[in-house]
């Protein structure tokens, strides 16, 4: 799944297949402008900062179980964020600092250290990965990943793909080929 943030007509918190379809609504009331979004991939949530409410919040992927993580003035400087174990970090672009949040006691916030430019922030650490599994996309014996000509993404599940092509082309009535 894609997950992603949009405040333009409407503010919310949308998901989708990888693909672009199955686009869904997972948060569209009380809310107004999100800007960042971070994925808890072991329990299946989804944080995110709204710097208008000022606020970081949370839901499960079908954007149920909502709650406040922390609210307050704060909150309308921050950038990025991003969740590991217990807490959430991100970066308070008045001091550019690295702040850690508690994820389960949002008044539990810590400077770490300070930046001399940042807009956004990831933690990369070995279980956060997702096991690698064979999937619709691998390359086939020709070199072409899924079979597809010029782009293969993936759909409703790691065993469905959908073939799309680079600008300029068009999908052949077979849906791999680009012409």
């Amino acid at each position: 799944k894609l997950f992603f943030t949009d405040y333009g007509n409407a503010a919310k918190v949308e998901r989708c297949d990888m693909d672009g379809m199955n686009r869904t609504w997972i948060v569209d009331s009380k809310i107004e402008q999100p800007t960042a979004l971070a994925l808890d991939l072991i329990n299946k949530y989804v944080y995110w900062l709204d710097i208008y409410l000022e606020s970081v919040e949370v839901v499960d992927y079908q954007g149920r179980r909502r709650q406040t993580i922390t609210k307050g003035r704060q909150i309308r400087h921050l950038l990025g964020l991003a969740v590991f174990e217990n807490y959430l970090y991100t970066i308070n672009s008045d001091n550019l600092s690295i702040l850690r949040i508690n994820r389960y006691n949002g008044t539990d916030v810590q400077t770490l250290a300070r930046l001399d430019d940042a807009k956004e922030i990831r933690v990369y650490q070995k279980r956060t990965q997702a096991a690698v599994r064979s999937h619709a996309c691998e390359v086939d014996p020709y070199g072409m990943p899924g079979g597809c000509s010029h782009i293969c993404l993936l759909s409703s599940s790691y065993k469905a793909r959908t073939c799309r092509c680079r600008t300029g082309f068009i999908l052949g009535s077979d849906g791999r080929s680009c012409k």
